[in-house]
């Protein structure tokens, strides 16, 4: 039996809401990561004015009861003011985050993905490390733009640039 044009059009059309909502999912990540790596200049974290704007703009790119857990060694906040009072106060002297392999399901007006992360980072004191985990993100769709509603972060493993990682993974 051969499906009406109407019927085909609305499934072209989720399918379409689909595609575009896996594109706007993945460019929120990427601004997500291009903002909290501004919170570093090359002498350690930006001046306070500009950590309140970062933070501000993080913030906004979770919904209003959003939850940030970075774990046991970075914290928990749930709801946009706690995310940005956690932004306020950069843990590291320097983070440049690579978002990788992408997985993301889109239904509707929600989604779930995982990325993995790979930061090369500087500890207060000048010790630089390799970090990478695995992040679970959560997203709502919320006046036609996509927020992450939760975004958890599964450290993989931390360990001095200048040293092996061997033996500091941890279990996934």
């Amino acid at each position: 039996m051969t499906q009406s044009l109407e019927a085909r059009i609305e499934q072209l059309e989720r399918r379409l809401d689909a595609a575009e909502s896996l594109q706007q999912i993945q460019t929120l990540k990427a601004h997500y990561g291009t903002i909290t790596d501004r919170r570093y200049t090359g002498d350690g974290a930006a001046p306070l004015e500009q950590l309140e704007a970062i933070a501000r703009e993080v913030s906004e790119l979770f919904s209003e009861d959003g939850v940030w857990d970075g774990g046991e060694r970075l914290g928990r906040c749930v709801g946009r003011e706690a995310i940005r009072q956690r932004f306020l106060e950069p843990t590291l002297d320097f983070a440049w985050h690579f978002f990788v392999k992408p997985q993301i399901l889109v239904d509707g007006d929600t989604a779930s993905g995982t990325w993995d992360i790979f930061a090369p980072c500087t500890a207060p004191g000048g010790r630089a490390y390799w970090m990478t985990g695995v992040e679970h993100d959560r997203y709502v769709r919320v006046d036609g733009r996509w927020l992450h509603s939760y975004m958890k972060l599964d450290l993989v493993f931390m360990a001095p640039y200048d040293k092996s990682w061997s033996g500091k993974v941890l279990q996934r």
